[in-house]
């Protein structure tokens, strides 16, 4: 393991304006380090560096140029960068591509001819995340950033469908793990508690307006935010606990903090922020088909009420092989939808 490790957004900013920029300087281009990789959105360490890691940059160019400057790139490259090897993985470090052609491979769309609810819902949350974090480092062509802005974050609207969808998952299942506990099956409630702390985190995330990342990242990203120890801390309890009252407490804790954001936030009317027994049952619980029921209620654009239940595509969907492929996602959340009386190709602004 390397001792001066240098973060991957440092190494290819210097990549770029040291090697890349002054053999394309007279090709009208934007660059940036968007995509893949684990240093697209810093959490990237010296573990990093043993596969597919060095010195990176998408390049943007006219489709009709992009051959050429391939060829002159590939012919123009040092064999090493900062210590790290150029060519690493199934190629070298520069990705020659135009804008319209990248972003459809990477997002199943091009954002700079509009976004539409079908584009929003059927997007995992890594792939809007890889498009939205990293940086640019030169926009010459005057589309990369239009592109990111695009799908910066959800409409207003979307956004509260998106967030009662996740309510919604939390309500149905919030009593499990009391009542498993309270048959002996300490194992199942442990699992279902698991399950909760991970919605629990993704909906804080949504929340405060970042995009999920993929499981590897997630408490990462979580961890990041501000203000969220104590409720990390509730969660971090409710997962180590080993008998169900005590998971039950520290779901509550972490249940009201959430709530109390909710409110904080002001995109539905304020709820009661109190845990409160599931029906006569002895199970305590946030009641988060509250929160459902007054986001939706407070959606105007009617073509997102009549949205089915189910939200985009990390909500309803798990599989890997699903959400690493465009096409696959796309296809997946189109059956999904297929309840809602209209087109989804309807733009949301």
């Amino acid at each position: 393991m390397m001792s001066s490790f240098v973060p991957g957004l440092e190494l290819s900013r210097a990549f770029y304006t040291q090697v890349v920029q002054p053999l394309v300087a007279d090709v009208p281009h934007s660059a940036a380090l968007l995509g893949p990789g684990s240093e697209v959105l810093a959490f990237d360490t010296e573990r990093s560096t043993d596969h597919d890691w060095g010195p990176r940059v998408v390049l943007f160019v006219a489709p009709e140029q992009a051959r050429r400057l391939r060829a002159a790139i590939t012919a123009g490259l040092p064999e090493t960068f900062g210590g790290y090897p150029t060519v690493f993985g199934t190629g070298h470090g520069v990705e020659v591509a135009g804008a319209a052609a990248w972003f459809h491979d990477r997002l199943g769309f091009d954002p700079l001819r509009g976004v539409t609810a079908l584009d929003w819902l059927a997007t995992p949350w890594q792939r809007l995340a890889e498009v939205t974090c990293g940086e640019v480092f030169h926009d010459g062509l005057g589309t990369l950033e239009r592109a990111r802005s695009a799908v910066r974050w959800y409409p207003d609207d979307l956004w509260r469908y998106v967030l009662a969808c996740q309510w919604r998952r939390l309500a149905q299942r919030e009593a499990f793990p009391g009542r498993c506990g309270e048959v002996g099956d300490e194992l199942g409630s442990a699992v279902l508690t698991a399950g909760l702390a991970r919605d629990l985190m993704r909906l804080v995330l949504l929340m405060r307006r970042r995009y999920p990342p993929y499981g590897k990242w997630l408490g990462s990203a979580f961890a990041r935010l501000t203000g969220t120890a104590e409720l990390g801390e509730a969660l971090a309890r409710a997962v180590a606990a080993l008998e169900w009252r005590t998971r039950q407490q520290h779901l509550g804790r972490a249940y009201e903090r959430v709530a109390a954001l909710h409110n904080r936030l002001g995109l539905s009317e304020p709820l009661q922020p109190t845990t409160r027994n599931f029906h006569d049952r002895p199970f305590q619980v946030i009641g988060a088909q509250r929160f459902a029921d007054a986001l939706g209620a407070a959606i105007a654009d009617p073509r997102v009420r009549a949205l089915p239940p189910v939200g985009a595509a990390d909500q309803f969907g798990d599989s890997t092989d699903m959400l690493t492929c465009p096409r696959r996602s796309r296809a997946a959340t189109r059956a999904v939808l297929e309840e809602q009386p209209g087109d989804l190709r309807i733009t949301l602004v």
